[in-house]
């Protein structure tokens, strides 16, 4: 076989791990992405529970960069403290090395397993927590998969006389093969996708111990360089946490490589062959930032916040009503096609602000600040101006002749901005009420009704944005699901407030003060996603789905 047919199928099985890993981190986002993030919120104060919870969250999203992310988003927003975020972002790393740890095994037999079942919890339901876990399934399945599939194809490197020169070669040079395994972790973003190659290749005998312990600490600087890099645009106080795991991952682990140098210690404590020794390198390198870190977590936030402050002006208070420019072009209206597409790309930026809307809210109910509470209502201001601006921009087109779609893509436009409008209304006039009430009255939520509102919320903020992509996408089977998971909220509706009267029955004084706001919060979170939903109709309704207002059965 030629060297570039073996390196296309090795470009191939590793194209398949990063895949894989990513079809698993988005199944378990689009699944439990809500409780997870209530959960990190809910967690952090203590910071034992911060680190389990970071390991957990990592080793579910298969990722620690998305758990650094997340975190960083919260500190940022003052959810949570700078040192707790610094302690979730060391056991997310500890939870990335366990993910390792367990895909070394012989995992073979899960892969027909998991890639059956997967398929069929996928193809059988429409029910979204059933085809995200077949979508889960499915991805490790192909993760194993990929895993042997990379040790099929670079098998015949061992007849390869390239392959010793540069294997010699980089073990006689630490420094450029740890450079080298840092970049390619960033090319892959997945610190677990580069130590599984390396843990891969180590097993067909490509990899000396000396060299693998080299090549994951690489990784791990590589890994601690992605956040920070994908964060460079954010707002200072985002970056913090990024920045503050590049200090001590990525400092650490040249420290490593130098200590590591200067010792030469045996690799073979870390275990009997070099796949077990890589893997156990990468589990104790973080096991010590971890400890290390613990007690250097504050001082570590502290010279994040300098670091970040370097060159950077004061930041201002974000403005949530920020000024856009229009993409409703007057020249455009003698072609209606093109108008239709300016008024599409003007609806889908109210949108985006009535997602804004929607994700603050919620927030406002646990810290009611005023700032953005008046920011939210200038959001309404202007949703209200655009929805005016749309409205007159759709009645010039319809003066012109339009063929049939056209005509019913305007009126599809018109009533998504009559929706979108009323739900604005519903946040500002509604909701913000709620939350004035609870904050001057100084009421708080039960957990337990606290946990109901923020689950049904994030149930809410899903659905519209399965209603934005639609408005663009038109897919048929995204208009079916946004119209099942109303039904479905309906029933969440009920079972809610079942749960809210039973423990006003048993006398909870906190849910007896807050009885009200819990109900109407529920009430115009449920009267939202229906508005959302209903912008579904017209295109179940060009593929004869509809029967009066429901949909028809399969």
């Amino acid at each position: 076989m030629s060297g570039s047919v073996v390196l296309l199928h090795l470009a191939g099985a590793v194209a398949l791990l990063l895949w894989a890993t990513r079809m698993v981190r988005t199944g378990v986002e689009r699944a439990y992405g809500g409780t997870l993030r209530r959960r990190l919120r809910a967690t952090m104060s203590n910071p034992l529970m911060a680190v389990a919870t970071g390991a957990a969250l990592s080793i579910a999203l298969q990722s620690s960069t998305a758990v650094t992310l997340l975190v960083g988003s919260f500190a940022g927003s003052g959810i949570v403290s700078g040192m707790s975020g610094q302690l979730a972002v060391r056991g997310a790393e500890i939870g990335s090395s366990l993910v390792v740890k367990l895909l070394s095994f012989d995992l073979s037999l899960l892969v027909p397993v998991c890639l059956a079942a997967g398929t069929a919890m996928f193809m059988a339901t429409g029910r979204r927590a059933w085809r995200q876990a077949g979508r889960i399934l499915v991805g490790v399945g192909l993760l194993i998969l990929s895993l042997e599939m990379i040790g099929d194809a670079s098998e015949p490197l061992r007849e390869s006389r390239l392959l010793p020169v540069v294997i010699d070669y980089l073990a006689g040079d630490p420094v450029t093969a740890y450079i080298l395994a840092a970049v390619m972790t960033w090319l892959f973003h997945s610190s677990i996708a580069a130590v599984l190659l390396f843990m891969t290749l180590a097993a067909r005998g490509f990899i000396p111990p000396e060299l693998g312990i080299v090549l994951v600490l690489g990784v791990n600087l590589g890994s601690s360089v992605i956040a920070p890099l994908l964060t460079r645009t954010a707002p200072p106080a985002v970056r913090v946490v990024p920045v503050g795991n590049l200090l001590m991952r990525g400092a650490g682990s040249l420290a490593a490589l130098v200590l590591f140098l200067a010792f030469r210690p045996p690799a073979t404590w870390l275990g009997p062959d070099v796949p077990d020794q890589i893997v156990h390198a990468h589990i104790l390198f973080n096991c010590l930032i971890l400890l290390i870190g613990m007690p250097l977590a504050g001082l570590v936030y502290r010279a994040s916040e300098r670091i970040v402050a370097l060159g950077a002006p004061a930041a201002p208070a974000p403005d949530l009503g920020a000024t856009e420019i229009s993409a409703l072009d007057e020249a455009a209206l003698e072609v209606p096609s093109q108008a239709l597409a300016n008024a599409t790309r003007e609806v889908i930026r109210v949108c985006e602000t009535i997602e804004i809307m929607l994700t603050h809210i919620m927030e406002l109910y646990e810290k009611a600040d005023q700032e953005t509470i008046k920011a939210l209502a200038a959001l309404d201001d202007r949703v209200d101006r655009k929805h005016a601006q749309i409205k007159l921009y759709l009645a010039r087109v319809t003066a012109r002749s339009l063929s049939e779609d056209e005509a019913l893509r305007c009126q599809e436009l018109l009533g998504a901005c009559v929706k979108l409008e009323q739900v604005g209304d519903i946040i500002v006039r509604n909701m913000l009420v709620h939350v004035k009430k609870k904050r001057d009255r100084r009421l708080e939520f039960t957990d337990e009704g606290w946990s109901e509102l923020t689950a049904f919320h994030a149930s809410v903020l899903t659905n519209a944005r399965l209603a934005f992509n639609l408005l663009v996408s038109r897919d048929m089977e995204t208009a079916r699901l946004l119209v099942e998971e109303k039904d479905r909220m309906r029933d969440r509706e009920k079972a809610a407030s079942q749960s809210h009267f039973a423990r006003l029955s048993e006398g909870t004084a906190r849910s007896i003060e807050t009885s009200t706001i819990h109900l109407d919060t529920i009430r115009d979170l449920k009267e939202i996603n229906s508005l959302l939903a209903s912008m579904a109709y017209p295109v179940l309704e060009e593929h004869g789905l509809l029967s009066g207002s429901r949909l028809k059965a399969d």
